[in-house]
C-alpha cells in the first residue's frame, strides 16, 4: 500500500482506488434509478439511449460529488481527532446497490465507510460521524443556490439538492453502522435537529 500525503490530507493508493469504484458504480446506480431503466419495467434498452449517458454525467456531478465529500468529511475530522482513517468499499454491498437498481430501479446506498483507528471519545465519534451528513445537507443548499443562480440547468442542481437531502437523512438511521447510531449516543438534540432537517427537506418541502 503506497501512502500518499495531500496538504494535510493522508491517503494512499488503495483509498483512492476504492472511492473512485464506489464512485462509478454509485453513479452508474442512480442513473438507472433517474431513467427508470430497469429489468422489472422491461426498459433496459433506455441503458443505450442518449439520456441514460446524460443522467449518469449527472449522477457523476451530483451523487458522485455528494459521497465523495460525505466520506472525505468523517476521514478530515478523524484524522484532526489524531486518528487513522481511510475509506474501504463493501464490495458486497456496493454491488448488491447497483443490481438492485438493474432489477427493480431501488438504491440501498452503502457502499463502505470510513474505517478509524485510534483512541476517541464519544463525543469525537459523534462529531466525526455527523460530518458526513452535515457535508450532504451544506451541498444540498449548495445546489439549491447554483439552481437560482443558473436556472439554465435547474434540473440538474434539482436533483443534487435531492439526492445530497436523502444521503444525509438517510445516515441518520440509528443503526448498525450508520453514522445516525454514533450521532445518537453522543447528542440526542443533534441527532434529532439533523433527522428534522433532513425529513423536512425531503418530505415537506
Amino acid at each position: 500500500m503506497k501512502k500518499i500525503i495531500i496538504n494535510k490530507l493522508k491517503t494512499s493508493d488503495i483509498e483512492i482506488r476504492d472511492i473512485t469504484k464506489a464512485w462509478l458504480i454509485l453513479s452508474l446506480a442512480f442513473a438507472f434509478a433517474f431513467t427508470n431503466t430497469s429489468l422489472l419495467n422491461g426498459s433496459l434498452f433506455n441503458l443505450f439511449s442518449l439520456n441514460f449517458l446524460i443522467m449518469f454525467g449527472v449522477s457523476l456531478f451530483t451523487v458522485g460529488i455528494g459521497f465523495l465529500l460525505h466520506e472525505l468529511a468523517h476521514k478530515f475530522v478523524a484524522q484532526h481527532y489524531g486518528c487513522q482513517a481511510e475509506f474501504r468499499v463493501f464490495d458486497t454491498m456496493l454491488y448488491a446497490a447497483l443490481g438492485l437498481a438493474v432489477v427493480v430501479g431501488f438504491i440501498f446506498a452503502a457502499p463502505g465507510a470510513v474505517m478509524i483507528a485510534g483512541r476517541i471519545t464519544i463525543k469525537e465519534n459523534g462529531i466525526i460521524s455527523a460530518a458526513g451528513p452535515i457535508t450532504n445537507y451544506v451541498l444540498a443548499m449548495f445546489f439549491m443556490g447554483l439552481g437560482f443562480l443558473i436556472p439554465k440547468y435547474l434540473f440538474a442542481f434539482n436533483i443534487g439538492f435531492m439526492i445530497n437531502m436523502w444521503l444525509g437523512l438517510f445516515n441518520m438511521i440509528p443503526f448498525g453502522n450508520f453514522d445516525g447510531i454514533k450521532i445518537l449516543h453522543y447528542s440526542r438534540a443533534l441527532w434529532a435537529a439533523l433527522v428534522a432537517i433532513g425529513v423536512y427537506f425531503v418530505f415537506f418541502l
